[in-house]
């Protein structure tokens, strides 16, 4: 069916529109969002009354690598490194041990059940050992609950660097079963060159980035989400090509981007998730369509006992193993056995079984896809009352819209910040003329009970109020002194 171009912008808007309209309604149902962006792509397929016939896993593969590699890298600028460093070995630890524990105890019942070869099952349960963590801060933000103590940044920290691991499995279970001159012994150097070069590559090329971005001086604004767009694709390319993890490396990339300075950065960050969250409608929307859902009844008896032993064993089995000599309650290890949300990086990977010819790839990539929606129509629904059954949940913190921004330029260090005045704080009941502020340090704006102020001299500071303060490192130091004076519990940065 040949199909105009004005036909396919029409019919790609409104499946984007729809995708979007679909998150603002997950919120409300308390299910993920990932969920309804399948569902929109499975309706507008050839299943669905949409009957858009779509059967090209090559293509599916392209976007979503793609998209992955956008995403990861976001995920990469939006972890604060302060944050995650208390938690990076339990981490790790997560994202590679618990990942091989996991793919390890799914391939062996899939192989006993499904009538797979070991190497077959195995497959499969790599496919699926990596979580998709960050659906579930979706999830909670809707029911406004976090997590308490380090839960949020390490299951942060695991759902960003974990993608890595299962890539690795599902090419390397792939190359075992499609090349008959790659052996197990192989799986080991091969893992060494993944992991070193993704890991080098990553941190190198996230040095260059901000390198680059701080000393070209382009003289549009507009060009430089084309420049770290570009450098995001350079380096998944460059360290695929060279034989090392391009997922790993584009998310250590992120990371040391998105913790250092550079020109524009909150315009930046703000670009990237929002090409992050269009690759992933987009990547939700091509998966949904390729998957033709009356081929998902067959598979339902053993992708739900497959789904349940994932879920209630494998996941808490390699969490308790990972994390045994974490100084960790049972509670908190049980919160974070009950996240290990499976999200679109299964499904993607399902695709590579596929591409290379194994013989059974199609029931894989069926048996996937629905262990992934019920992984998350079962969890992702659940998350917030399991949190507050274990105790482990926590207020939202309220986040204020600040009505100014501050771009950092080569020409002006400094920092645009927030802080809190404690009610024991010396401050309280001064003017801010009264403060004697160190040079280098203005409040530009005041918050009280949600008004903004513009401050003069002669404001008062009371107890609560949160200053918009713009500094540089030294005054900012000086400022958080002056507002400790008096305080046990100190300023609060937000």
């Amino acid at each position: 069916m040949n199909v105009s171009i004005e036909q396919m912008f029409l019919v790609v808007s409104t499946l984007l529109v729809l995708s979007v309209v679909a998150s603002k309604v997950s919120g409300r149902l308390g299910v993920p969002v990932l969920v309804l962006f399948l569902v929109v792509g499975m309706l507008a397929g050839s299943d669905g009354p949409g009957g858009i016939y779509f059967n090209d896993p090559g293509l599916a593969q392209f976007m979503g690598v793609l998209a992955l590699a956008f995403i990861l890298f976001s995920g990469g600028m939006d972890t604060d490194w302060a944050v995650v460093r208390p938690v990076l070995w339990k981490g790790l630890g997560l994202a590679t041990l618990g990942v091989l524990i996991t793919a390890m105890a799914v391939g062996g019942l899939a192989s006993a059940i499904l009538g797979l070869s070991l190497l077959e099952g195995l497959l499969l349960g790599a496919i699926v050992s990596s979580t998709d963590a960050a659906a579930v801060f979706a999830v909670m933000r809707s029911k406004n609950i976090s997590l308490r103590g380090q839960l949020k940044p390490l299951l942060e920290l695991e759902s960003g660097s974990n993608d890595p691991m299962a890539v690795f499995l599902t090419l390397g279970f792939t190359r075992l079963l499609s090349a008959p001159d790659f052996s197990t012994l192989d799986l080991l150097p091969f893992f060494a060159q993944q992991m070193a070069l993704g890991a080098a590559a990553g941190l190198g090329l996230g040095r260059a980035m901000t390198f680059l971005v701080n000393r070209l001086r382009l003289e549009y604004e507009g060009l430089y989400p084309v420049l770290t767009s570009a450098l995001v694709l350079f380096t998944y390319g460059a360290t695929a090509a060279l034989g090392g993890n391009g997922f790993l490396a584009v998310y250590l990339a992120g990371l040391v981007l998105g913790n250092s300075d550079f020109i524009h950065k909150k315009s930046l960050v703000r670009f990237h998730d929002g090409l992050a969250w269009l690759m992933q409608i987009a990547m939700f929307l091509t998966l949904g369509l390729l998957v033709f859902p009356s081929r998902l009844v067959g598979v339902i008896p053993t992708g739900l006992l497959l789904a349940g032993f994932l879920m209630l064993v494998a996941r808490p089995v390699g969490v308790l193993i990972t994390l045994l000599l974490a100084h960790m309650n049972l509670r908190e290890k049980t919160m974070i056995a009950w996240v290990g949300l499976r999200g679109a990086a299964p499904v993607i990977l399902a695709t590579f079984p596929l591409l290379a010819g194994i013989p059974k790839a199609d029931l894989i990539f069926n048996v996937v896809f629905f262990i992934v929606l019920t992984s998350v129509l079962l969890q992702g629904t659940t998350i917030p009352l399991v949190a507050k059954w274990l105790g482990v949940d926590a207020p939202m913190p309220h986040r204020r819209t600040r009505p100014l921004e501050f771009t950092q330029t080569g020409d002006l260090k400094g920092e645009l910040v927030e802080l809190v005045i404690p009610a024991n704080s010396a401050m309280v009941g001064k003017q801010i003329v009264e403060l004697g502020l160190a040079e280098g340090a203005l409040i530009v704006l005041l918050d009280r009970c949600d008004e903004h102020i513009i401050p003069g001299g002669g404001t008062i500071l009371q107890a609560g109020d949160t200053l918009l303060v713009l500094a540089d490192q030294a005054a900012l130091a000086a400022l958080r002194s002056m507002i400790e004076s008096g305080s046990a519990s100190g300023a609060q940065d937000r």
